[in-house]
């Protein structure tokens, strides 16, 4: 079967016969995949009242497990956000009694986020939208295929998630 790609790729070899395009085969699949993997992120978070970056922090804190709170530090690590940003994110959701703020007890000057009832409900209730949508986009490859298809792109994106600072 043929995609956009393949066309893509037919053009620039016969336009620009001088240049090895291979990695567009796999990158331009890659970037193409992210724009629909974007909306489908966008869908299921609006039919929750949420935007992407609300989800992200939510579900950061709601992986954190029991009692669903982080310092702001930790949620910067996670979400790969200036501090600056983080400060007007936690704001926004605790106007939407999301999240409140807490003195953190090993640190006088320091806050916690935690996630409200109605903050770790909406996680939860987003994260099963976006899981269906994620479902349906990977339909045509089987469970194999999918590992397959995790450990590629693991080997792809490790380095990237690891590089210190």
């Amino acid at each position: 079967m043929e995609d956009e790609v393949d066309r893509l790729v037919a053009a620039w070899r016969r336009e620009r016969p001088d240049l090895d395009v291979e990695p567009l085969e796999v990158l331009s699949r890659v970037s193409r995949l992210a724009r629909h993997l974007d909306r489908a992120r966008r869908l299921a978070f609006s039919e929750h009242a949420l935007e992407p970056w609300e989800f992200d922090v939510l579900t950061a804190l709601r992986r954190a497990g029991t009692p669903y709170q982080l310092s702001p530090g930790q949620l910067l690590t996670q979400t790969l956000v200036t501090s600056g940003t983080m400060t007007n994110r936690i704001d926004r959701l605790a106007k939407k009694g999301l999240v409140e703020r807490l003195p953190d007890p090993s640190d006088r000057r320091g806050v916690l986020v935690r996630l409200t009832d109605e903050g770790r409900d909406r996680a939860d209730r987003s994260l099963a939208g976006l899981l269906d949508q994620e479902r349906a986009i990977l339909a045509e490859l089987s469970r194999a295929q999918r590992g397959e298809l995790a450990a590629l792109l693991r080997g792809l994106t490790a380095p990237f998630d690891n590089i210190p600072g």
